[in-house]
């Protein structure tokens, strides 16, 4: 456990899980942990390292899912996702990938995403669910449940409340506001309108050290699309002059519109390979300005290269040294911006003979890998995302089916081929140390073809319960 001070107080900063266990959470007085448990560990916390390690947090969430983050200290990051969650999949799949992104490098965290950075920052570290996403107009439901804890109020003032017999946000937001602001102050309505979005909570954005950016201050707000696209042009012009100088290509694009409310609106978009094209990046750009809401007016708007790569020369077409290459990284760019860079990919053969592993997605401009598949055994033109059971009348032990149920119709096998023995991969999970499969080609009275497999050699249990799989479809 680490401690440091609350005021006057020295209190527990963070506990880990026995400590948990134990009911020493984080705000607990130091004296009284160590009354509650004699053989206690405790660590005075390094505020000033903890600080930097969450800004460096903050820069790596900042490159990777969000143009808007903002460290929430003293354990938390803000990130505003609104157009961004889509290049993930949605927005589960994004925390999804935050999650398992920290826990590869030893850090266990907690998500939530909410319609208020209140609301968020309160289920994130009180709900039940490490991984939580609840709509906007649910937002304050869901946070109503809480404790009075998830707040962000003084641990004074929590006690105290907690003595009256408040126990939840939802007890509070029952009572009258006056009584309310005029026996505990103004910070306690304060939250609770922060929780609930009835207010807007300023943030300090991080920013990447040097940044490579052009803005531009308005003496009047605008806010009509098409001035605010014809800003975005002049912008793009200018932040593609500066990396031309410095020999870069843009890989990701922030633009940010602060507006006369203190709210930032920003959107963010991608690029398969480095690019200094200002008709490119501005139609990119301008794609996704129907999903900013200037609100009353914008009085500052800011282009970023939040990453930049070297950009290489190539021959063009009035070069005799070679003819110019198919570009086809405008229509990625195009597409992955719309649908989601996960969504847009393509197959190049793995190193391996499982055949759901032998198949492997990367980036729709990645350089070929000059791996091909073997042709000592055909492999079905599409391949089932899982083997699916299928009921089969066979002879054992190497004999094909003689007919198989698949999605509930019966069909009978005109002529077959197999079998075709592949042994598990030990080296990848102790489960597949004695897994073996007989893959079969089999074609119907219909004329179809299909890929089945029995698991198991038919003579050892260990290898497999005999049961039978379809596994693919010849074209």
């Amino acid at each position: 456990m680490t401690i440091g001070r609350d005021g006057r107080k020295r209190v527990v900063l963070a506990a880990n899980a026995p400590a948990l266990g134990l009911g020493l959470r984080p705000g607990v007085p130091a004296a009284k942990a160590r009354a509650l448990v004699a053989d206690l560990i405790l660590h005075d916390a390094d505020l000033q390292d903890d600080a930097l390690a969450l800004e460096r947090l903050a820069l790596w969430a900042l490159r990777r899912y969000s143009p808007l983050v903002a460290p929430d200290p003293p354990d938390g990051l803000i990130l505003d996702v609104t157009g961004a969650a889509h290049r993930f999949g949605g927005e589960d799949a994004l925390l999804a990938d935050m999650i398992d992104r920290l826990a590869a490098v030893g850090v266990t965290a907690r998500a939530a995403m909410a319609g208020s950075w209140g609301a968020a920052h309160a289920l994130a570290r009180f709900a039940a669910d490490p991984r939580l996403v609840v709509a906007s107009d649910r937002s304050g439901l869901a946070a109503g449940a809480l404790p009075i804890r998830a707040l962000r109020l003084s641990a004074d003032l929590v006690d105290t409340l907690e003595r009256l017999g408040f126990e939840t946000i939802g007890d509070l937001e029952r009572q009258p506001r006056a009584p309310l602001a005029l026996r505990f102050g103004i910070d306690l309505t304060r939250r609770l309108d922060q929780v609930y979005g009835r207010v807007n909570e300023p943030i300090d954005l991080v920013e990447a050290p040097d940044p490579i950016q052009v803005r531009r201050a308005f003496a009047e707000p605008v806010g009509a699309p098409e001035t605010l696209a014809r800003y975005t042009l002049q912008l793009v012009e200018g932040l593609c002059a500066i990396l031309e100088t410095k020999g870069l290509g843009a890989r990701t694009l922030d633009l940010r519109f602060l507006r006369v409310d203190n709210r930032v609106e920003a959107i963010r978009i991608g690029t398969a390979q480095p690019v200094r094209d200002i008709a490119r990046l501005t139609r990119l750009l301008c794609d996704k300005l129907e999903t900013v809401d200037p609100g009353f007016g914008v009085e500052v708007m800011v282009l970023t290269a939040s990453l930049a790569e070297p950009l290489d020369w190539k021959p063009g077409a009035s070069d005799l040294i070679a003819a110019p290459e198919a570009d086809v990284s405008a229509l990625v760019d195009t597409l992955a911006n719309r649908l989601g860079e996960r969504r847009l990919y393509r197959m190049t053969p793995g190193e391996s003979d499982v055949p759901e592993r032998s198949v492997q997605r990367i980036a729709p401009t990645a350089p070929a890998t000059g791996a091909s598949w073997s042709p000592a055994w055909p492999r079905p033109s599409r391949l089932l995302a899982r083997p699916e059971p299928i009921e089969t009348v066979a002879l054992l032990p190497d004999q094909p089916p003689v007919s198989f149920t698949w999605r509930g119709t019966r069909r009978r096998v005109r002529r077959a081929d197999g079998p075709e023995r592949i042994f598990g991969e030990w080296w990848r999970r102790d489960g597949e140390l004695d897994a073996v499969r007989d893959y079969f080609q089999l074609e119907d009275t219909a004329g179809e073809r299909y890929w089945v497999f029995r698991r198991g050699d038919g003579e050892r249990a260990a290898t497999g319960d005999l049961s039978w799989f379809m596994h693919g479809l010849f074209g």
